[in-house]
């Protein structure tokens, strides 16, 4: 490792497993104190715990987004603990997987409350203490948030961070805090590995495969990093070449044309 983000402090939400847990270790490999925030205490207790054994500095805070009251205590604990914040990886998100013909209202608030409106508030608490010296944050949207999806919820929390990314990197750019959203595509991780959509989104994708949790850190890390010193406001769709085309590449498939 390369120490990209040495001496930085960053808090991951939903970073207990899966992509979030990815994101986690990859930061605090490259240097930087990780507070892992999530409501699956057990998880993440375990990977902190796990990281810590490589000698890395995490800790884990439980961490509902959708309360203020965490987001304040989460801050709290990385000004209490180090004195500075400098990243915000805003991971945790939830899916619900029906239509908007069988959709309840409740449902429908719960996947915004966590997926957009936790980001919302995560950026609010943040901020005063990561302007002390800049920072990076960026948001884990979907490339859902380029088309339409089966999940109306889901979907339009993730159309909703994209506009929500824009609005806070015009914001605080003069604060020095970069905002920016990645956009994964198919991911596979023990929550979705036996779903029967996976294969036929691989088929789909032009690099007929699904992206790892690693790669999708891979690009995070970047994004907190001063490698991308200059970028902001951006949302980055890391998916395969899934919105580039799919649909056209099945065309082109069943014509003959490649």
């Amino acid at each position: 490792m390369s120490g990209r983000v040495c001496g930085r402090v960053a808090i991951v939400t939903g970073g207990g497993r899966g992509q979030g847990a990815a994101e986690a270790a990859l930061l605090a490999r490259e240097g930087a104190s990780v507070l892992i925030g999530d409501v699956l205490a057990q998880d993440g207790e375990a990977h902190a715990a796990t990281l810590r054994a490589e000698g890395l500095d995490v800790r884990f805070q439980p961490l509902d987004v959708t309360d203020p009251e965490h987001w304040a205590q989460a801050v709290e604990t990385c000004r209490a603990w180090k004195g500075r914040l400098d990243i915000l990886v805003n991971n945790a998100g939830i899916i619900n997987r029906t239509t908007v013909s069988s959709t309840g209202l409740a449902a429908f608030r719960r996947v915004l409350d966590v997926n957009l409106t936790g980001a919302f508030l995560g950026i609010q608490a943040v901020v005063p203490l990561m302007a002390q010296g800049g920072g990076s944050i960026v948001n884990i949207a979907s490339n859902s948030g380029f088309s339409g999806h089966y999940d109306p919820a889901y979907t339009a929390s993730k159309w909703g961070l994209r506009g929500l990314t824009r609005s806070a990197a015009l914001e605080f750019a003069r604060a020095g805090i970069r905002v920016n959203a990645v956009c994964p595509g198919l991911v596979v991780t023990e929550l979705n590995k036996d779903s029967p959509h996976l294969q036929p989104m691989i088929e789909m994708t032009p690099m007929r495969r699904s992206g790892a949790p690693q790669e999708i850190a891979d690009l995070v890390l970047f994004l907190a990093s001063d490698a991308s010193g200059f970028i902001t406001g951006e949302d980055i769709v890391i998916d395969g070449g899934f919105t580039a085309g799919a649909a056209y590449r099945r065309v082109a498939q069943e014509t003959g044309i490649f």
